[in-house]
């Protein structure tokens, strides 16, 4: 519940708020967004499985963004952060379809 409420909030706050994000930041919100959904999505998943762990959520969320975050910084100094961005949008886009396959299955048992 703590949650829920916790991302209703945040969405509020974006809404009223806002807020702006950096230059700088422009490249990186877009992987930080798919990688947090996937991370989401998994505890979803896991959750529905019975095997949910708040610490495992918690570090596969952080290390997610952080380790696409990389992916994408490593890219833009190599000159091929279009080519890395897209594999990183590919890689999690499949997980994040996987999981919802696997969502679907459990809620509606098709």
């Amino acid at each position: 519940m703590i949650a829920a409420v916790g991302l209703l909030l945040g969405v509020l706050l974006g809404i009223f708020l806002q807020p702006t994000v950096p230059v700088w930041l422009d490249p990186y919100l877009p992987i930080a967004v798919v990688a947090a959904l996937d991370a989401v999505f998994g505890a979803l998943r896991a959750f529905l499985d019975g095997i949910f762990d708040d610490k495992v959520f918690v570090v596969s969320f952080v290390s997610n963004v952080l380790i696409a975050a990389v992916i994408v910084y490593l890219g833009d100094k190599l000159g091929v952060g279009g080519q890395l961005s897209t594999g990183v949008i590919v890689v999690l886009g499949i997980r994040i379809f996987s999981n919802v396959a696997a969502i679907r299955r459990h809620i509606f048992h098709a």
